[in-house]
């Protein structure tokens, strides 16, 4: 193996599980950002590019999920042309796709209007969600330190 990939990888399933786990918790910080953050007296700035870069985040994980041996950077480079191809597809208006933007489900899949920020927030999310994945990762692969000290004291007294 490379360097950078361990030699017993984690089981590609728990890995799944674990990142299924986070895309839900992303979904529901999500869902809640856009349906309270005002009456929170969230900015609008917070929660509509907080929104985009949660959406993001969440197509990384669920790419994750679908995809568990290909490595992070693969998912995030399908993450970021499913990001770009959704947000470049605002600017397309057919009668049936313009009405399925109007129900919640269009809104938040597809959303509603071209902004090239929303790219920004979605490079962010991505990124985000790569990093949290490696932390998820690395934690579960490296030893823990205490776990290294009873080795070593154990290994000395024999």
């Amino acid at each position: 193996m490379h360097g950078a990939q361990p030699d017993k990888p984690v089981a590609p399933l728990r890995t799944s599980l674990i990142r299924a786990a986070l895309a839900v918790v992303v979904i529901v910080c999500g869902l809640s950002l856009r349906w309270y953050g005002f009456p929170l007296g969230f900015p609008a700035f917070v929660v509509k590019y907080g929104g985009s870069l949660l959406w993001a985040m969440m197509v990384f994980l669920l790419i994750a999920v679908c995809l568990p041996r290909l490595s992070r950077t693969q998912i995030a480079a399908i993450a970021v042309v499913i990001a770009v191809l959704v947000e470049f597809s605002r600017l397309v208006h057919t009668p049936w796709l313009d009405a399925f933007r109007l129900t919640t489900a269009g809104a938040l899949l597809l959303g509603r209007i071209f902004s090239p920020w929303n790219l920004v927030a979605y490079l962010i999310g991505i990124v985000a969600g790569a990093w949290l994945d490696s932390r998820i990762a690395r934690s579960r692969i490296a030893p823990r330190q205490s776990e290294l000290n009873s080795e070593a004291a154990g290994s000395t007294r024999e």
